[in-house]
């Protein structure tokens, strides 16, 4: 994979020339401002291309009730103007194939786009979501300083335009349409040139970061991995996505962070990486993050956080939080995990249940040390004082082991705990029970699944990707190589229904990414088990067998499912809580015309 600069990118890839782009500028007059209450009264549209007129549309519609005397004072709509006009339902299909594949545009857009849906819904035409362009928004943009407010009847005085909009939808929309082209010459002035250009500048919170918006013009419609560099041409933040021109854009006048104005601001030169698949760019991604440490990056920037758990290698083992296991040091490790808080939850589960000692002193054979709370409180066999000699003490390190091979040694005694406590009503100390049962089950099962994947030579796999055949697109095969658990390749090919391992074998190119041993892989390990557990993926080939330890597994899936369902319902009862503290704002009055 090579860094990819600034290049000539095809037509569908650089977006439309605004002049090459059909708008229908729609207005609605209705008989109040409630979508699905409320009803159309009118519909005037006009369609334009390139500065031309190609058609127009106005018609009035009998909204099935009175029109409200206020409504009609400032619209000019009457009961006896609609009285034999067509229902909305009979209007509906001339509208929408008026509107066509066209650019929607309305002045406050959201307003009109609410009541066609809504009566799309009422009478069953299916979705109707076009491509919008909203001149309120975009004069907000671009003349916020020149008008004192952005009304439709200001910004056509001050644009110049030939129409004076009378609250009539014809007459709004032809007003609409030279405020348009108005707002259209103006945004040449910032490079806007696509429609593309036009909608994310309507959508920029920040007139400086659109400015720079050339820094990602020519990026594809394709997932990769980016990065932006500063002037020295260090990297400042790496990210991924699945399309590259879409994500990158977001970032100049989109993003109303703070961090990411700062960052666009330091930016000199912004580069990206096509890849394959997604998942390879997630690995790119995380070794980039790795290898750069860019400081606007929070995630992944220090893989060296994750620590071991380990046994030591002493006369009385106990369990020591480490950053880098030591064989000389340390007979058993268990990493890496991901935080400390969870290797210190995972410790407190295994003393729940086991009396091994928790000092961290080293310990004589003579035996001849204070004992400390724990003998007192039966948590500990106290071989500090002579109370356990060195056999006893072996006898719990051995069952330490055996419950490290069997999950459920250390699951079964920490239920029955829980429940115990919970039986006696002390609910918290059954809570904390729980919740380090659940830590237990996770990191336990991840560890496993971890290290099978690690002990794997070499495997390949592969799923087959549904295309859209409403869009013209073929299925295809999605191909992953691993080695010893880190990514080396990965290819995507189309299928028409050969043997998916011969196409999946066929399509797998040599390997194109370093995978040689890197004591902080584990967060790349965990993306290649999410990927292997999606469905449809299957196993093409392997060497070396790949195979994960049966015991204590029932008793690691139920306290996993347990451990879900348990999260979903706190989410759940989280969700109620906050949605009782929700106040909602009451919109303030606006007149009943788009």
């Amino acid at each position: 994979m090579a860094v990819t600069h600034a290049r000539q990118q095809s037509f569908d890839q650089l977006g439309t020339a605004l002049i090459d782009v059909t708008f229908v500028v729609l207005d609605l007059e209705t008989t109040g401002l409630t979508p699905g209450r409320d009803r159309i009264t009118e519909v005037g549209a006009v369609k334009v291309r390139g500065g031309e007129v190609l058609g127009e549309l106005q018609t009035l519609v009998h909204p099935g009730r009175a029109i409200p005397s206020a409504v009609s004072a400032v619209t000019g709509i009457t009961d006896a103007m609609v009285a034999h006009a067509p229902p909305i339902e009979a209007v509906l299909p001339s509208v929408l194939g008026f509107l066509g594949d066209a650019v929607f545009v309305a002045h406050n857009a959201r307003f009109d786009l609410s009541f066609l849906r809504a009566a799309c819904e009422q009478h069953h035409h299916g979705g109707f979501e076009p491509t919008v362009v909203d001149t309120a928004r975009l004069a907000r943009r671009l003349v916020r300083d020149e008008v004192r407010d952005r009304r439709l009847g200001t910004l056509a005085r001050h644009l110049g335009s030939r129409v004076v909009p009378d609250h009539r939808a014809l007459t709004d929309a032809r007003a609409t349409v030279d405020v348009l082209h108005g707002l259209i010459e103006r945004a040449g002035a910032y490079g806007a040139t696509t429609l593309e250009d036009l909608r994310d500048l309507a959508r920029s919170t920040s007139e400086q970061a659109y400015r720079r918006v050339g820094l990602v013009r020519d990026a594809p419609r394709a997932a990769g991995v980016y990065r932006f560099l500063d002037e020295r041409g260090q990297v400042l933040y790496v990210g991924k996505a699945t399309d590259l021109r879409s994500r990158l854009r977001t970032y100049f006048g989109q993003d109303p962070r703070r961090r990411t104005a700062d960052l666009v601001r330091e930016t000199a030169e912004v580069t990206w990486v096509q890849t394959p698949t997604l998942l390879e760019a997630e690995v790119v991604e995380v070794r980039a993050i790795h290898a750069h440490a860019p400081r606007y990056n929070r995630r992944s920037r220090h893989p060296q956080r994750g620590v071991h758990l380990a046994v030591t290698r002493e006369a009385f083992p106990r369990l020591s939080i480490v950053r880098e296991p030591r064989p000389k040091a340390h007979d058993r490790t268990l990493g890496p995990i991901g935080s400390r808080r969870t290797a210190e939850a995972l410790v407190e589960a295994i003393h729940e249940v086991l009396p091994l000692r928790t000092c961290t002193g080293r310990l004589r054979v003579a035996q001849d040390h204070p004992a400390c709370v724990l003998k007192q409180l039966g948590r500990c066999g106290a071989p500090c004082d002579g109370s356990q000699d060195a056999v006893g003490y072996r006898a719990v390190v051995d069952r330490l082991h055996a419950a490290l091979d069997d999950p459920g040694l250390l699951l079964g005694p920490l239920r029955e705990r829980m429940l115990a406590v919970a039986r006696d009503g002390r609910f918290e100390r059954a809570t904390d029970l729980r919740r380090r049962i659940h830590v237990l089950a996770r990191t336990l099962e991840e560890q496993r699944r971890l290290a099978a994947l690690g002990s794997v030579e070499r495997l390949v796999a592969a799923r087959v990707v549904r295309g859209d055949r409403t869009a013209g697109q073929d299925d295809e095969v999605e191909v992953v190589a691993v080695a010893h658990g880190r990514l080396e390749v990965t290819a995507r090919t189309s299928w028409t229904g050969a043997p998916l391992v011969e196409v999946a074998l066929g399509a797998l190119p040599p390997p194109t990414l370093p995978a040689g041993p890197d004591p902080f892989d584990a967060e790349e390990r965990r993306l290649v088990l999410a990927w292997l557990d999606r469905p449809g993926v299957r196993l093409v080939a392997t060497s070396g067998g790949w195979a994960e330890p049966l015991a204590g597994g029932r008793a690691l899936a139920e306290t996993r499912e347990e451990a879900r369902r348990v999260d979903r319902q706190v989410r759940r009862d989280r969700q109620v809580l906050e949605g009782a503290k929700v106040t909602r704002r009451v919109p303030a009055p606006v007149a009943a015309s788009g």
